[in-house]
Protein backbone atom coordinates (compact mmCIF):
# COMPACT_ATOMS: atom_id res chain seq x y z
CA UNK A 1 0.00 0.00 0.00
CA UNK A 2 1.34 3.56 -1.19
CA UNK A 3 0.98 5.60 1.99
CA UNK A 4 1.54 8.86 -0.38
CA UNK A 5 -2.05 8.03 -1.95
CA UNK A 6 -3.59 8.10 1.74
CA UNK A 7 -1.88 11.57 3.08
CA UNK A 8 -4.62 13.90 0.73
CA UNK A 9 -7.93 11.45 2.29
CA UNK A 10 -6.42 12.11 5.90
CA UNK A 11 -6.74 15.28 5.20
CA UNK A 12 -10.39 15.27 3.69
CA UNK A 13 -11.39 13.18 6.79
CA UNK A 14 -10.05 15.45 9.02
CA UNK A 15 -12.22 18.06 7.65
CA UNK A 16 -15.18 15.63 7.87
CA UNK A 17 -14.31 15.01 11.55
CA UNK A 18 -14.03 18.88 12.81
CA UNK A 19 -17.29 19.12 10.63
CA UNK A 20 -19.31 16.26 12.46
CA UNK A 21 -17.61 17.81 16.13
CA UNK A 22 -18.87 21.12 15.16
CA UNK A 23 -22.62 19.79 14.80
CA UNK A 24 -22.24 17.74 18.25
CA UNK A 25 -21.06 21.01 19.54
CA UNK A 26 -23.72 23.16 18.30
CA UNK A 27 -26.54 20.27 19.78
CA UNK A 28 -24.18 21.15 23.03
CA UNK A 29 -24.53 25.15 23.03
CA UNK A 30 -21.00 25.45 22.48
CA UNK A 31 -21.72 27.59 19.11
CA UNK A 32 -17.88 29.89 19.50
CA UNK A 33 -16.52 25.85 19.80
CA UNK A 34 -18.75 24.69 16.71
CA UNK A 35 -17.48 28.07 14.55
CA UNK A 36 -13.53 27.38 15.52
CA UNK A 37 -13.94 23.35 14.43
CA UNK A 38 -16.09 24.73 10.84
CA UNK A 39 -12.39 27.04 10.34
CA UNK A 40 -10.27 24.44 11.24
CA UNK A 41 -12.00 21.78 8.61
CA UNK A 42 -11.49 24.67 6.34
CA UNK A 43 -7.55 24.73 7.16
CA UNK A 44 -7.63 20.69 6.41
CA UNK A 45 -9.58 21.24 3.28
CA UNK A 46 -7.26 23.71 1.96
CA UNK A 47 -4.61 21.54 1.89
CA UNK A 48 -6.50 18.03 0.48
CA UNK A 49 -6.02 19.03 -2.84
CA UNK A 50 -3.01 20.54 -2.97
CA UNK A 51 -1.40 18.02 -1.37
CA UNK A 52 -2.92 15.51 -3.53
CA UNK A 53 -1.84 17.58 -6.96
CA UNK A 54 1.71 17.73 -5.37
CA UNK A 55 2.27 13.93 -4.76
CA UNK A 56 0.43 13.42 -8.11
CA UNK A 57 -2.15 11.01 -6.32
CA UNK A 58 -6.08 12.83 -7.32
CA UNK A 59 -9.00 10.18 -7.97
CA UNK A 60 -12.35 10.36 -8.48
CA UNK A 61 -12.54 8.78 -4.75
CA UNK A 62 -10.98 12.02 -3.03
CA UNK A 63 -12.96 14.48 -4.94
CA UNK A 64 -16.07 12.96 -3.99
CA UNK A 65 -15.28 12.51 -0.30
CA UNK A 66 -14.14 15.76 -0.37
CA UNK A 67 -17.30 17.07 -1.44
CA UNK A 68 -18.99 14.81 1.01
CA UNK A 69 -16.99 16.41 3.81
CA UNK A 70 -17.47 19.83 2.90
CA UNK A 71 -21.01 18.93 2.63
CA UNK A 72 -21.18 18.33 6.44
CA UNK A 73 -18.53 21.02 7.67
CA UNK A 74 -19.69 23.68 4.96
CA UNK A 75 -22.99 23.18 4.77
CA UNK A 76 -25.01 21.38 7.11
CA UNK A 77 -23.05 23.03 10.47
CA UNK A 78 -23.27 26.61 9.49
CA UNK A 79 -26.93 25.85 8.90
CA UNK A 80 -27.73 24.11 12.16
CA UNK A 81 -25.25 27.01 13.56
CA UNK A 82 -27.27 29.70 12.47
CA UNK A 83 -30.46 28.33 13.60
CA UNK A 84 -29.34 27.37 16.82
CA UNK A 85 -27.66 30.52 17.66
CA UNK A 86 -30.57 32.39 16.59
CA UNK A 87 -33.07 29.82 17.86
CA UNK A 88 -35.88 28.03 15.95
CA UNK A 89 -38.28 30.06 13.62
CA UNK A 90 -39.50 30.16 10.48
CA UNK A 91 -35.81 32.22 8.91
CA UNK A 92 -34.04 30.20 11.05
CA UNK A 93 -35.17 26.51 9.58
CA UNK A 94 -35.30 28.18 5.97
CA UNK A 95 -31.75 28.68 6.30
CA UNK A 96 -31.39 25.00 8.00
CA UNK A 97 -32.91 23.75 4.74
CA UNK A 98 -31.59 26.53 2.15
CA UNK A 99 -27.66 26.50 3.35
CA UNK A 100 -26.89 22.84 2.42
CA UNK A 101 -29.30 22.79 -0.46
CA UNK A 102 -27.46 26.01 -1.86
CA UNK A 103 -24.01 24.69 -1.23
CA UNK A 104 -24.45 20.76 -2.02
CA UNK A 105 -25.98 22.74 -5.63
CA UNK A 106 -22.65 24.72 -5.69
CA UNK A 107 -20.44 21.52 -5.35
CA UNK A 108 -22.09 19.57 -8.05
CA UNK A 109 -21.61 22.37 -10.20
CA UNK A 110 -18.03 22.76 -9.61
CA UNK A 111 -17.31 18.98 -9.71
CA UNK A 112 -19.07 18.65 -13.21
CA UNK A 113 -17.61 21.86 -14.47
CA UNK A 114 -14.61 23.10 -12.48
CA UNK A 115 -13.04 26.45 -13.27
CA UNK A 116 -9.57 27.85 -13.60
CA UNK A 117 -7.94 30.98 -12.05
CA UNK A 118 -11.98 32.26 -10.88
CA UNK A 119 -15.12 30.63 -9.07
CA UNK A 120 -18.74 30.78 -10.53
CA UNK A 121 -20.28 31.57 -7.35
CA UNK A 122 -19.27 31.63 -3.91
CA UNK A 123 -17.32 28.51 -2.48
CA UNK A 124 -19.18 26.54 -0.46
CA UNK A 125 -16.07 26.77 2.12
CA UNK A 126 -15.71 30.50 2.18
CA UNK A 127 -19.48 30.50 2.80
CA UNK A 128 -19.63 28.11 6.06
CA UNK A 129 -15.82 29.36 6.63
CA UNK A 130 -17.39 32.57 7.01
CA UNK A 131 -20.65 31.37 8.90
CA UNK A 132 -17.83 30.25 11.44
CA UNK A 133 -15.76 32.66 11.78
CA UNK A 134 -18.84 34.97 12.59
CA UNK A 135 -20.12 32.47 15.00
CA UNK A 136 -16.54 32.88 17.44
CA UNK A 137 -17.70 36.90 17.77
CA UNK A 138 -21.14 35.43 18.79
CA UNK A 139 -22.73 36.84 15.40
CA UNK A 140 -25.30 34.70 13.36
CA UNK A 141 -27.18 36.57 10.69
CA UNK A 142 -30.52 35.17 9.11
CA UNK A 143 -29.93 37.87 6.42
CA UNK A 144 -26.44 37.51 5.77
CA UNK A 145 -27.01 33.30 5.43
CA UNK A 146 -29.49 34.15 2.46
CA UNK A 147 -27.01 36.15 0.87
CA UNK A 148 -24.70 33.85 1.08
CA UNK A 149 -26.96 31.06 0.02
CA UNK A 150 -27.83 33.41 -2.99
CA UNK A 151 -24.34 33.72 -4.02
CA UNK A 152 -23.37 29.96 -3.91
CA UNK A 153 -25.68 29.30 -6.60
CA UNK A 154 -24.98 32.46 -8.46
CA UNK A 155 -23.81 32.93 -11.70
CA UNK A 156 -21.05 36.04 -10.74
CA UNK A 157 -17.73 35.12 -10.57
CA UNK A 158 -14.65 35.36 -7.83
CA UNK A 159 -11.11 35.48 -8.33
CA UNK A 160 -9.41 32.13 -7.09
CA UNK A 161 -6.60 33.68 -4.49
Amino acid sequence: MDVGKSIPNLFTLSNLTSGVLSLTFIMNGFFKAAGFLILLAAFFDMFDGRIARKLNVQTEFGVHLDSLADMISFGVAPGLLVHSMIGGGFWTTVILILFPITGALRLARFNTNPTRGYFVGVPITFAGGLTGLLAIFGFSSVILSLLLSVLMVSTIRFPKI
